[in-house]
Order: C-alpha cells, then sequence, then structure tokens
C-alpha cells in the first residue's frame, strides 16, 4: 500500500495501523447528487476489482455524499475500520476524491479488468483533504495536424480524469485539416478534413508521408465527447481558428479567401508545416459564413467558452487586398493589425450575445480587446500580464514551460526533437501566476493549460510520448498548492513518480520512460528543429 498520490492534496494524515480491505461485500452508498459518481466508480474500480460493488448501505461500504461545507472542487477522503467516506462540495469534488481512491488502490485499480481474481483489495487508514489551486486545469490537443480517431480522445479524457485535470481545449481546425462536421457546409469535411499527403517530421524535412491523411467527428460524435467530458466533470472548449490558419477552410470553399490576390481555388489542404499564408478575407460573407459555424458550435458545446485562435495571421494578402483596404479605410482603422482586432472583436461580441465567452490566443490583444473576452498566453507570460492588467481573464500556457512537443531531453536518440528541451523537472518548476501581478491581477489568472501540437505526432503512441510523464508534473502544478519554484521537492515529486510509472503503464500509456526512450520509440533519420540554451522568457 502507498500514500504517494500525484498530485499531491494539500493534507494527508495517516490514521491507526491495519489496512481497510474492500471485499465482495463491500456496498457503494451514493448520497442524493452522487448518483452519476457511482456509475462512473462501479465502471473503473468495479472492472478493475471485480467487485460488484452493489447499491446500498452496510458494515463495509464506500459512501459517497455532497457536503456544501467544502470548497466546490474540494473533497474529504477518510477510511475507517471497514468504510471508505468521500464528501465533496460538488459531485465534481466527490469525483476527484474517488481518482485518490483508485490511486490508494494500488495501480491494478487502473486496468480494465481484474489480473487476479482473487486478490484482496487493501488501502490505508488515511484522511485526505484536498481542493484544487486553480479552476481552468487545461489541456490543449491538437487532432487538425494529425488526426486523433474519437476513441483516442475518449481515451485521453480518461487520462485527465485520473489527473485531476478539467478543461479539455480540442483544437479542431487548422491549415492542415478541419475535424467537426458542420452540417450547413458539408465541403468543410468533404475537403477539407483531408490533405494528399504529410510532411515526415520538421517543415524542412525532406520526407514525405504520400498516404491520404484526414478524418473528422460528426456531429453526434462530437455530442458523445462532450458528454464523456461531462461525465468525468471536465469541461470541453472547441477552437475554431481564425482569421489565419484556415487554408482547410479555404480549400473547401474558396471564396472564404482573398481572392483578388490568389487564385483560391487552386488551394489545397496544407500538406506541410508552418503558418501558411492563405488567410480569410475580411468580408461580410466571411462574418456570415463563420456566426453559421459557430451557430452549430454552440449548440454542440455548452460550455462558457469558444476559442476562436486568432494567433499567426500573416497580413501580407491583406496589405495587397483592395477589398481589405477598402474593409481597413471604411472602418477608420489605422492598419491591418486594427483590421483584425476588429475581426475578433465581432466574434466576441456576437457571442456574448448568445450568453458565451470568447477566448483567443495572445495575439488578440493587438489592436485592444473587446471587454468580457480571454486570453491564452502562449507567447511567454507578457501576454498574460498585459491581459490581466488591462481587465481580461487569462490561462497561462507559455510555450517555454508547457508546449509538450518540444522535446524532453537533449540526445541525440529524442525523436524528432522540437524546441528547447523541456524537462519533467523544468515542467514541474514552472509557476503559473506571474511574479509581478498584485493580487487583483492574479485573481484574473484562471488557470493554467499545457498545449499539445501534434505536426509531428503521426500516432496515438507519438502523443503519448511527448505527453507523458510531463503532464502529471503539469497536473500537481495545475492543482497542488506548491512553493515558490526553486523551493519545490523535484526529488520527492519524482519518487512519487515511481508508483505512478505503474498506474501508466496499467493505463496503456506509452510514455518516455526516465532512462530515455525505447528502441520502438525513436525516430532516426527523421529531421527536427532542436534549439539550443535556455529558452528565451518573453
Amino acid at each position: 500500500m502507498s500514500t504517494d498520490l500525484v498530485p499531491a492534496p494539500r493534507e494527508l494524515r495517516t490514521g491507526p495501523a491495519g489496512p481497510v480491505r474492500l471485499g465482495p461485500g463491500t456496498r457503494l452508498a451514493a448520497g442524493p447528487g452522487t448518483e452519476g459518481v457511482a456509475r462512473r466508480l462501479r465502471e473503473t474500480l468495479g472492472a478493475a476489482t471485480g467487485l460488484p460493488l452493489a447499491d446500498g448501505d452496510g458494515p463495509e461500504r464506500i459512501e459517497l455524499a455532497v457536503d456544501p461545507g467544502l470548497p466546490a472542487e474540494g473533497y474529504r477522503l477518510a477510511t475507517g475500520e471497514r468504510h471508505v467516506r468521500i464528501g465533496g462540495g460538488s459531485p465534481a469534488g466527490v469525483f476527484w476524491g474517488t481518482q485518490t481512491l483508485r490511486q490508494l488502490l494500488g495501480p491494478d485499480a487502473f486496468r480494465r479488468a481484474p489480473v487476479r481474481p482473487d486478490r484482496v483489495w487493501e488501502l490505508p487508514r488515511v484522511t485526505v483533504e484536498d481542493a484544487p489551486r486553480f479552476r481552468w486545469r487545461g489541456l490543449m490537443l491538437d487532432v487538425a495536424r494529425h488526426f486523433l480517431p474519437k476513441d483516442g480522445v475518449l481515451r485521453y479524457l480518461d487520462l485527465m480524469a485520473a489527473h485531476k485535470l478539467n478543461v479539455f481545449h480540442f483544437h479542431l481546425t487548422d491549415d492542415q485539416g478541419w475535424r467537426i462536421e458542420i452540417e450547413r457546409y458539408p465541403e468543410l469535411t468533404a475537403t477539407g478534413a483531408w490533405r494528399p499527403r504529410t510532411k515526415w517530421g520538421h517543415r524542412a524535412s525532406p520526407l514525405w508521408d504520400d498516404k491520404p491523411h484526414g478524418g473528422f467527428y460528426t456531429q453526434d460524435d462530437i455530442r458523445e465527447i462532450v458528454a464523456y467530458a461531462a461525465e468525468r466533470h471536465i469541461t470541453v472548449v472547441p477552437e475554431i481558428d481564425v482569421p489565419g490558419h484556415s487554408q482547410a477552410a479555404i480549400a473547401a470553399y474558396p471564396e472564404l479567401g482573398n481572392t483578388d490576390v490568389v487564385d483560391t481555388s487552386a488551394l489545397g489542404v496544407w500538406d506541410t508545416w508552418g503558418i501558411s499564408p492563405n488567410v480569410l478575407a475580411p468580408t461580410e460573407h466571411t462574418l456570415r459564413f463563420y456566426e453559421g459555424v459557430f451557430e452549430e458550435l454552440l449548440a454542440l458545446f455548452p460550455g462558457e467558452f469558444i476559442h476562436v485562435g486568432g494567433d499567426e495571421c500573416p497580413k501580407d494578402q491583406w496589405r495587397r487586398s483592395a477589398v481589405a483596404k477598402a474593409r481597413t479605410e471604411d472602418l477608420k482603422l489605422p492598419n491591418e493589425d486594427a483590421l483584425q482586432s476588429w475581426f475578433i472583436g465581432h466574434f466576441a461580441s456576437w457571442l456574448a450575445a448568445r450568453g458565451r465567452r470568447l477566448i483567443g490566443w495572445d495575439e488578440i490583444l493587438e489592436g485592444g480587446l473587446a471587454p468580457g473576452a480571454a486570453v491564452s498566453s502562449w507567447r511567454g507570460y507578457q501576454g498574460g500580464v498585459a491581459a490581466a492588467r488591462a481587465g481580461h481573464d487569462v490561462v497561462m500556457c507559455p510555450e517555454q514551460y508547457v508546449y509538450l512537443d518540444h522535446r524532453q531531453d537533449g540526445g541525440a536518440d529524442e525523436p524528432v526533437p522540437i524546441g528547447y528541451v523541456r524537462t519533467l523537472e523544468d515542467v514541474y518548476r514552472f509557476e503559473p501566476v506571474p511574479a509581478e501581478l498584485t493580487e487583483e491581477e492574479a485573481g484574473r489568472v484562471l488557470g493554467t493549460q499545457a498545449n499539445v501540437w501534434t505536426e509531428v505526432m503521426e500516432s496515438p503512441a507519438r502523443v503519448d510520448y511527448q505527453t507523458f510523464p510531463r503532464l502529471a508534473a503539469f497536473a500537481e502544478v495545475a492543482w497542488s498548492p506548491l512553493p515558490a519554484p526553486a523551493r519545490r521537492d523535484f526529488a520527492a515529486f519524482e519518487r512519487r513518480m515511481t508508483g505512478h510509472y505503474r498506474r501508466l503503464d496499467a493505463l496503456g500509456v506509452s510514455y518516455r520512460p526516465p532512462a530515455g526512450p525505447r528502441p520502438w520509440q525513436r525516430r532516426p533519420g527523421v529531421l527536427g528543429r532542436p534549439l539550443d540554451g535556455p529558452p528565451p522568457n518573453r
């Protein structure tokens, strides 16, 4: 039995000697509001242990209860001589408590079927009192560059839940693919979801995978994903990228592009990486088209936020376009940067009128941002600092720490090495709240998010390798009240990870081992783009 939990709880007290045993007679008593948590616990713990966990009370029981005296996502787990009680400030808090229960039972509690049918399940006598530091504990998964089938998305929601992460940022569109069915615009998926070939490695690589690549989620798939996430107390935030990173949409509907400066009818879905120069035209037709997209999106995603991208939008086509110039003059705007601000502002107002909030990458600050809009700060900390000081909510996701496509080690065997070295320890020492913010400004930091961009991740195993184990360190940063980065006990975290690797093994995660990649995880001869030295702290 072990009390090495990841993420670390606020408080863990050990009780009298002797274990608590779960057996065939252990019942599951679900109080009002916890019925859904009980169903999930039977599906996971019941499957792993083979125990029936029948409804009802009794001397041997797991008791679930909502306790309004606890923080909303907080929980209190206490083990007695023959029972376990998990109270939470809300059903979400109870659910996070059940994830701790699984960890206390050992790695085999994360399997899908019993491996030792006659096993006696034991857990230590403890009391755990816990609550998250941040309300936004996110993972962004890019399915536009390399499509991840629905089952893979559901699997990542389970992995998020096991690490107490609660926001799934679903990057659904980009130059290289459009991944969500929009019924009024069928060509977005008929054409935009497929590319004829794919660059293998960094965009400077001479290698190509000449197989067509693509895929998309039907609206029923999306409903299933959103419902599956909600059952695990995870909110799904969809991203539809505008006005840049839109070549797949333009390939499907050429009139969306800047037709007076480029033959958009000749464009296809982009097959390489980087920043495409082909961006949306700032026309009334484009606005109405994307309003149609967002109308269908709002019916599918009930959460507060809709992500609109807003990053890396080259302005060269706008500078050469008579249509764009006329729009800039009509609006009395000083330049093309202000035109992008107007474009984003239109959708901020449009979403606000429908009770939703726009969030975008930190470039949306350039030229001013509508009240109520929020910012994902990715180009370092300064975008988040500027946004918080301007009164906007912020999600901190600086590439220097939490872009998990960046390489994990400087060794020659690291597969397709991208960017700066960002080790497990680097992620563990990430601090989401910049020190220069006042207390009031720091209160605008909703939380933090790790981003997984998949240009060089051609398979689910590659996504696992880049994401884990660093996502476990990130989850602790997002959940636990850690000291300042220099005072964090990374050695103690590494010791706890020894047991956590066994949980990841049970979950079937193809993580990067501490000693380096296994032979089949390497990609010899596939060009990356490693950068030397520490990343700039912008």
